[in-house]
């Protein structure tokens, strides 16, 4: 019953924002652009207090904290803590700086976050996928790699979503807390890097005007490299690992599909990404019409959902050990995350645009990635693409300006673009996939590391070195 009364009150946050966006929508106040609820650049907004950073900092905290030190009351509490610090914020926008605008805005970003990673997770967990083969070094760096590749087609959601279960069952005799961090290192993330299907900042990107195709012509280089380099690290890590013995002697070497026609749903997910006014003119603008802060592609993706999973055999949804506890764990954090992290986007959009003129190249790609590792990494490269066309005296929400930039100089959208998406990796907070993963892995019996364990182990000795490189190599001392 307490599961079903967090639902009814995040519900009911959900609500009263959509009928203060309705009111203001009547009112006349507020004209949206294209990409459904986007601030309207000529809207100028009261910067928050500094303390009203303090709710995002305790909630990264009890999450880092929480499952360490006093599990029982963060498994039974989450949602009501991330509900309660995000409703502090939410209040302070409505009744001191009485800024609805970017609360409807957060709500619409979180719908359709939420709404492709829920639809992602169900459809893909109606796919069962059987590897009969014996696990060794090589064949897990080749399966890592399809992973990569794979990601950039279905997302990395869907690519992690997909893989995660018969990954796990592969290395059922041999499998260590590293297998999974670099599953999300190179599958979750990085590899997403080439298409604006691969990670949500991406696609804003595109949705903004960057073209399609530049992102796979100018971060191939870059992204080739990186996962070169993570793989070896892996199978330097792997090779060591002998495993269990098992009684096992046979292997077909067969990999077995079952549930493919829910590929006919990831489809209609995939389609349904471009299905927006600023990609498709003649798209009805449903907050143009009626004020809501969603469009069509999210209806779309939450009728996936519920078809998908109507439809599923339960065979297969028993063989995946599916549930919902994942993306429930995802959607009640993730509503708080948004919430809280309002006023700290706000501040450092304020002082990036303010010190555009001496940020370098690299210090874009050191700034957009760190703070993509604790922020949602999608509107933190929007807010550093927007420093860096401030530094031309170009508009982000100008179409034609936005390919301007690109033409006129692209290392700063190289840069931001390439650190929002693989330092989503550094934490498990930096991208959806991640937690996501991290909840399947624990409740499948593998005892993942805590929060900054992950950090400390495996991203400032692993990724933080790598990064470094590409640092020294693609961006430092340009721009």
């Amino acid at each position: 019953m307490l599961r079903y009364k967090y639902l009814l009150i995040s519900a009911v946050i959900l609500l009263s924002l959509f009928f203060v966006n309705s009111e203001i929508f009547a009112a006349g106040t507020l004209t949206p652009d294209t990409n459904a609820v986007q601030t309207e650049h000529s809207v100028q907004h009261i910067l928050p207090a500094t303390i009203m950073i303090l709710p995002f900092i305790v909630l990264l905290l009890m999450i880092a904290t929480g499952p360490l030190f006093y599990r029982h009351f963060w498994e039974k509490h989450y949602p009501k803590v991330a509900i309660i610090l995000g409703l502090i914020t939410v209040g302070y926008y409505l009744f001191v700086l009485h800024d609805t605008l970017t609360l409807v805005n957060t709500l619409a970003e979180y719908l359709s976050f939420i709404a492709l990673l829920s639809s992602l997770f169900v459809a893909s967990g109606g796919i069962l996928i059987k590897v009969d083969k014996k696990s060794s070094p090589m064949i897990n760096v080749i399966f890592l790699l399809i992973g990569a590749v794979i990601s950039n087609i279905i997302g990395t959601t869907g690519a992690s979503m997909l893989l995660i279960r018969p990954y796990i069952k592969m290395n059922q005799n041999r499998i260590k807390p590293y297998h999974i961090i670099f599953f999300i290192f190179i599958v979750s993330n990085i590899g997403g890097a080439l298409t604006p299907i691969g990670d949500p900042p991406l696609f804003l990107g595109f949705l903004r005007g960057v073209p399609f195709f530049w992102v796979i012509e100018n971060i191939w280089y870059i992204w080739l490299p990186t996962i070169a380099m993570l793989l070896a690290v892996f199978y330097l890590f792997d090779i060591r690992n002998p495993g269990k013995e098992t009684t096992q002697i046979n292997f077909s070497g067969k990999i077995e599909f079952k549930g493919l026609k829910n590929l006919g749903f990831l489809a209609i997910i995939i389609i349904a990404v471009f299905i927006d006014p600023a990609v498709i003119p003649g798209v009805p603008n449903l907050y143009e019409m009626f004020g809501l802060p969603f469009g069509i592609r999210e209806i779309i993706m939450f009728a996936v959902v519920f078809i998908s999973f109507k439809s599923a055999d339960e065979e297969i949804l028993k063989a995946n050990e599916f549930d919902f506890e994942p993306i429930k764990e995802v959607a009640f954090l993730f509503i708080g995350i948004f919430a809280t992290m309002i006023p700290a986007l706000q501040l450092i959009a304020y002082e990036a645009r303010v010190l555009s003129d001496q940020l370098s190249a690299g210090v874009f790609f050191w700034a957009t990635g760190l703070l993509s590792g604790i922020l949602d990494n999608a509107p933190t490269y929007l807010n550093f693409l927007s420093a860096a066309m401030g530094k031309y005296a170009l508009d982000i929400n100008v179409k034609a300006q936005v390919q301007e930039f690109v033409v006129h100089d692209d290392i700063y959208l190289q840069a931001v673009s390439v650190a929002a998406v693989f330092f989503g990796a550094i934490t498990y907070i930096g991208n959806g996939p991640n937690f996501m993963v991290k909840s399947i892995c624990e409740r499948a019996g593998i005892q993942m590391p805590s929060f900054f364990t992950y950090i400390i182990k495996y991203s400032v000795l692993i990724l933080i070195p790598i990064f470094i490189v590409i640092w020294l190599l693609f961006f430092y001392a340009k721009g």
